[in-house]
């Protein structure tokens, strides 16, 4: 018995450095995706520290707008509790050149890194 064997028909597959090519390829495009997702989830938890700040340095601004009494010069440092986190806040009261208002900071920092500044001026009542 004979056995049947075409003739002409190649090597049917892909060389060593075809693999590699498209090995390379496929890496090059998964590391895109990856510094792209590495970027997203940073801008994601930048996002969230912002308004967390922005809270606890609206709620400094909001109290000494409420508490009727023009507020003192000078500095004045207070923790924040926002989402389980805490949070230092800041505030910087200086005088304008109008003796009837104030101008009032808050400054919100993680340790040492510095999320938000606000500001506001508050005028005698």
């Amino acid at each position: 018995m004979r056995s049947y064997r075409p003739h002409n028909i190649g090597h049917r597959g892909f060389t060593l450095v075809e693999v590699l090519v498209a090995l390379a390829i496929v890496a090059i495009a998964l590391m895109a995706g990856l510094q792209a997702t590495t970027a997203l989830t940073r801008n994601a938890l930048r996002q969230s520290d912002i308004v967390l700040a922005q809270l606890c340095a609206e709620n400094e601004l909001i109290k000494a707008r409420l508490s009727r009494q023009m507020p003192s010069v000078g500095d004045s440092s207070l923790t924040c509790e926002q989402a389980g986190r805490q949070l230092q806040v800041v505030t910087i009261v200086r005088p304008t050149p109008n003796p009837s208002f104030r101008r009032i900071d808050a400054q919100v920092l993680d340790g040492d890194n510095s999320i938000l500044r606000i500001s506001t001026i508050i005028g005698r009542y």
